[in-house]
């Protein structure tokens, strides 16, 4: 029985070997060398076959009954060591909650929707309401009730998105004057910004833009209502250094018409290599002029008992002046390092 004597003498060896190992390394080593495929268990019993039979059930049940003692304390020993390891890890790497926590990240207001408030609540000082219409449009209030007739060219400058016969993605926000003018009485005093639509697309155009659009109806309202309306808003937006000029020019709806240009907030005229005003000094911002007797004609308004002047902008273009933006297409990117930049601008109200 010199094979059962060794079986034992292996086993002792093996569980003070486990009992001794201090670290993961060491107990992996001593599975190895006891249990592993050149171990004394495994040569003893590739000998089996040598022994005389009827020694051999009561030697492998010996020989199974001591290996599987070893693995038993081989698993409660690798049980221990990982807790100990895992307890150090944690004591290393113990928190202070009594520190302050880091700073969560804020969202921020998208530059259109900044520059749409700061508008709304700089001309809400001078009574203009907010109003607001479909973006789903009639062909004839986006067109005929603002006096561009079918026949009339700048209604191929539109590049309008037709949904249907007789149905359109409106290409101003015009329309909401006029339903605005067609539901209530005059005086009226409002603004009107939304998202509007023309076949375009590039670094300053987008098929998919925003514009905030003005009216103003009453008794005797004049060019220099409109002149001093725009001033004050000119210099709330860019600062009270700026001036205003009045360009002829021609929109259907207004008569006189007006380009309206800002001096340049950055050079003031003074640099002709000026990269916002390219050295002219001027920086065109929005249209404007003297409402068309006939749109007071399609309201139910008599044109002799009123005037007023309607003004347009486009919100991307303001918000390009006002943070510098380079390219339009950045506002529609949805580019998270874009927007985090805006964080802290403007939140005044709708």
């Amino acid at each position: 029985m010199m094979i059962k004597t060794e079986l034992e003498r292996l086993a002792d060896q093996a569980l003070q070997a486990i009992q001794n190992a201090n670290a993961l390394e060491d107990l992996e080593a001593v599975r190895v060398s006891y249990l592993g495929k050149k171990s004394g268990f495994t040569e003893i019993m590739k000998s089996l076959g040598q022994i005389d039979p009827s020694e051999r059930p009561a030697v492998g049940q010996l020989a199974n009954q001591l290996k599987a003692k070893i693995d038993q304390e081989l698993t409660q020993k690798k049980n221990d060591l990982e807790a100990v390891a895992l307890s150090a890890q944690l004591k290393a790497q113990a928190l202070d909650v009594t520190l302050p926590s880091r700073r969560p990240h804020g969202g921020s207001l998208h530059p259109i929707t900044t520059t749409v408030r700061r508008v709304n609540a700089i001309l809400g000082r001078l009574g203009f309401e907010v109003t607001t219409g479909p973006e789903v449009e009639t062909e004839f209030l986006n067109f005929e009730a603002v006096n561009i007739p079918k026949d009339h060219p700048a209604r191929d400058m539109q590049d309008t998105f037709f949904m249907g016969p007789g149905i359109v993605l409106r290409s101003q926000t015009s329309p909401v004057q006029m339903r605005a003018m067609q539901s209530q009485p005059w005086p009226v005093r409002i603004l009107c910004p939304g998202a509007v639509y023309r076949c375009d697309s590039d670094a300053t155009h987008s098929p998919m833009f925003h514009q905030i659009e003005g009216l103003w109806v009453d008794r005797q309202v004049s060019m220099a209502d409109l002149k001093g309306t725009l001033d004050f808003l000119a210099k709330e937006l860019f600062g009270s250094q700026v001036k205003i000029r009045l360009r002829p020019s021609y929109f259907p709806f207004v008569e006189p018409g007006a380009e309206v240009d800002v001096s340049c907030m950055l050079c003031g005229g003074k640099n002709p290599t000026c990269p916002v005003c390219k050295g002219t000094g001027w920086l065109e911002i929005l249209g404007a002029g003297i409402v068309h007797p006939r749109l007071f004609e399609i309201a139910g308004y008599n044109p002799k008992d009123v005037s007023g002047f309607a003004f347009g902008m486009g919100v991307e273009r303001i918000a390009m002046l006002l943070h510098g933006i380079p390219d339009l297409r950045l506002m529609f990117h949805g580019d998270q390092r874009f927007l985090a930049q805006f964080t802290g601008v403007f939140r005044g109200s709708e």
